[in-house]
């Protein structure tokens, strides 16, 4: 296989100014890429979330937060501890350089994914968790109501970069305060990403140690940058990578965009894959034991013998 240089292997994300929900519908959302959305309407928000007005209207309640010395945290090896602030306090640190107080160094970074009340079987919503500054937000109405699955209030500090993962449901990012650089990776390239669950082992996507992670360079890059205002739409199944440019201010709004009865519901997450490929996955598990009990010669011969039929039957198409 011929490697691709990175100057022909990456792309511009699409940017789509003064549209329509209408024209997302019919133009934009059947071709299943990711596109940057300008032009909307999101609400007062855009003006008034300063970090102050973030602090006085965002309650009480504690957060449970990611705290690391890196910038790039890494969810595979857990670069970061979990760390319960009140929300005002959060976001003066998440909006500092320098801390006072810490919990690891001066220069510590945080970010938050906010949780339902009861993460065991709350979904996030931030009308639910932050009905104040929910009132400021206007999300979109680019896919059917009764779709909504979750709306994710994500706080991070500058610098912070976000491992490359997909998610199983449609979704856009509406960011709010700073900016965003994103890099998107299309379904089709899972095998140059490296993956461990749902997540790539490569943390540095603009600078990959190719000694380890090889492959990496034949994975295109759809990239981009987010200011105040805009929104990214990224379809299922696309890996994304979030670098903080600016302490930033997004809100993540999920729907099930296919039949309700593939989505796992006892999974407040919306990040457990489809119950199909779920029971595809655990086939596999004992399949793997099944030919364990063979001897070595026989175990990569119809090891081969499966691997084969799954790819003429599935993968023969995108060839």
């Amino acid at each position: 296989m011929s490697v691709r240089s990175r100057s022909n292997n990456a792309e511009d994300i699409r940017v789509v100014e003064s549209f329509t929900t209408e024209t997302f519908t019919i133009d934009i959302y059947p071709k299943r890429e990711p596109v940057i959305l300008r032009g909307l309407d999101i609400g007062e928000c855009l003006r008034k979330w300063t970090p102050s007005y973030l602090a006085s209207h965002g309650g009480t309640q504690e957060v449970k937060v990611h705290v690391s010395s890196s910038i790039q945290m890494d969810f595979i090896n857990k670069n970061f501890l979990y760390r319960s602030l009140p929300f005002q306090e959060f976001v003066k640190r998440a909006f500092e350089d320098e801390h006072a107080d810490y919990f690891i160094d001066q220069k510590e970074k945080f970010y938050l994914r906010a949780l339902g009340h009861d993460p065991r079987k709350d979904v996030a919503d931030i009308s639910v968790q932050f009905p104040e500054l929910a009132q400021d937000l206007t999300i979109p109405q680019v896919f059917e109501r009764e779709k909504f699955f979750s709306s994710v209030f994500r706080i991070a500090s500058r610098g912070v970069q976000l491992w490359t993962h997909y998610d199983i449901m449609d979704n856009i990012l509406i960011q709010v305060v700073g900016r965003k650089k994103v890099v998107l990776f299309h379904p089709n390239d899972v095998d140059y990403l490296y993956l461990n669950g749902d997540k790539s082992e490569v943390l540095n996507v603009d600078n990959p140690d190719l000694s380890c992670y090889p492959k990496f360079i034949e994975a295109k890059q759809y990239r981009g940058h987010l200011e105040p205002g805009d929104i990214l739409f990224i379809p299922a199944l696309w890996f994304h990578n979030m670098t903080y440019e600016d302490a930033g201010v997004a809100v993540n709004v999920f729907w099930r965009h296919l039949e309700d009865k593939l989505y796992d519901t006892k999974d407040p997450y919306g990040n457990h894959d489809l119950l199909p490929a779920q029971r595809a996955n655990q086939i596999v598990d004992r399949a793997i034991k099944a030919l364990e009990e063979l001897p070595e010669e026989y175990q990569e011969f119809y090891a081969h013998r499966l691997i084969d039929r799954i790819r003429h039957k599935f993968l023969a198409k995108q060839t």
